[in-house]
């Protein structure tokens, strides 16, 4: 077998090279990814090149020697760099394989008809050396794109941390560079979300993937919409995972639909117009998820929604003087009489200062809980017929919650000595 391509290897090299120009030509015709990226001399010599390894290959095969594989490996490292697709470059690969079995039998056939017979072992080592050549192409194209993709990540997840940390100044070079690299326009309405520990996550592992930017929904850091429309770009850090959320013209509570399906603790900033102010919105809507009780199960707070409880959520040393010198003797109480009062108040202020809905929710009688008010406006120094004493008690109890969801196992607060009564 050997002996035979010897014999016609100038004849071989000759009906090589015109393959290479027909297979180059029927190339860029047929597949505008390659006609995007290479000139036709290129392409050509590329393809006469590996139509000759091809050969070479089978020599060596013939010989039971092993297939060089290196310049393999290098194309495809060096198209999937390029962005070539790799249906394309296999599809280049295979066709020339067809391509030089064809020139090789026309050769055999020009030289010595009556060789074609011994040539057909040789089939068997050509498709097996087309085999390895191939395969070394796609796992070079294939680790060269799963590293590129991997840089990627690293590279959206630095530029989005440089829009939610606040890099510089919000109209500031580095923002406005990272917004126009993650395809953020200058201007236009933009949300950020806070998921809260133990939520189970956008992307179903960012980043967050985890650890990563997701430009994606729900489902995981691409760029297809989210189930509600809205474009997110997710990033998962160790402190916890965020969103980034294009609203276009849809409203902030369809950002309620995006978190439906997470089962998820989340809070939301307002709308910001410009990514410079992203970094702003991530602060307000970690401080709307502070809202929302750990303990409560799936919510999504819209920190527009829950103002005064993020009041107080912002102001850790106010809110514990708050709920000491408005609800102090309250929480002096042995623990089931203070648990029946601060019930009765927040069921109370649930239904809009309505005793007789209060008495429903609460599966006792209205008197019941008229008792219970008087009792605790007694203990308090506040009258709940007073709007300015209503406030304090309805600021002072989220205080209690709040507390009560960061400290689960704390014991309750010291006794504290009775308030002074203001007013009726």
């Amino acid at each position: 077998m050997e002996r035979i391509i010897e014999e016609i290897r100038e004849d071989l090299s000759r009906r090589i090279a015109a393959t290479a120009d027909r297979l180059a030509d029927r190339t860029l015709a047929e597949d505008p990814a390659y006609a995007a990226l290479l000139g036709r001399a290129e392409l050509r010599e590329r393809i006469h090149h590996n139509l000759r390894q091809s050969v070479e290959g089978l020599v060596l095969g013939v010989r039971g020697l092993p297939v060089e594989l290196a310049d393999a490996r290098a194309t495809g490292t060096v198209r999937a760099e390029q962005g070539l697709p790799l249906a394309s470059l296999l599809r280049t690969y295979r066709r020339g394989g067809r391509l030089v079995w064809q020139a090789l039998t026309e050769a055999v056939a020009a030289h010595d008809p009556e060789a074609l017979p011994r040539l057909l072992p040789a089939a068997a080592v050509l498709w097996d050396v087309l085999d390895q050549l191939t395969d070394a192409v796609a796992d070079a194209y294939r680790r060269t794109e799963a590293a590129r993709s991997d840089r990627d990540r690293e590279r959206r997840a630095a530029l989005l941390d440089a829009l939610l940390d606040g890099a510089g100044p919000p109209d500031g070079p580095a923002v406005s560079e990272a917004a126009a690299q993650l395809g953020l326009p200058e201007r236009g309405r933009f949300a950020v979300v806070v998921l809260g520990s133990g939520s189970s996550g956008s992307s179903g592992s960012s980043g967050g993937s985890r650890g990563s930017a997701d430009p994606g929904g729900p489902g995981r850091p691409g760029t297809e919409p989210a189930p509600s429309g809205l474009r997110v770009l997710w990033r998962i850090r160790a402190d916890g995972e965020t969103g980034l959320v294009e609203l276009g013209h849809h409203p902030l509570d369809s950002v309620r639909e995006l978190l439906g399906p997470l089962g998820a603790r989340a809070g939301v900033s307002p709308v910001v117009e410009t990514p410079g102010h992203l970094a702003r919105a991530r602060w307000l809507a970690a401080l709307a998820l502070r809202t929302v009780p750990a303990s409560g199960g799936p919510c999504t707070a819209l920190l527009d929604e829950r103002l005064p409880t993020a009041l107080v959520a912002s102001q850790a040393e106010l809110a514990g003087r708050l709920r000491q010198v408005v609800l102090g003797p309250v929480l002096a109480l042995p623990a089931e009489d203070r648990r029946v009062l601060l019930n009765t108040l927040g069921t109370w202020l649930t239904c809009q200062g309505s005793t007789t809905y209060a008495a429903q929710r609460l599966y006792c009688h209205r008197n019941t809980v008229s008792n219970r008010l008087r009792r605790l406006e007694q203990l308090t120094g506040r009258t709940l017929s007073d709007p300015a004493h209503v406030v304090e008690l309805a600021l002072a109890h989220a205080a209690v919650l709040q507390r009560a969801a960061g400290e689960p196992a704390a014991a309750g607060p010291k006794p504290a000595g009775r308030a002074p009564r203001r007013g009726g």
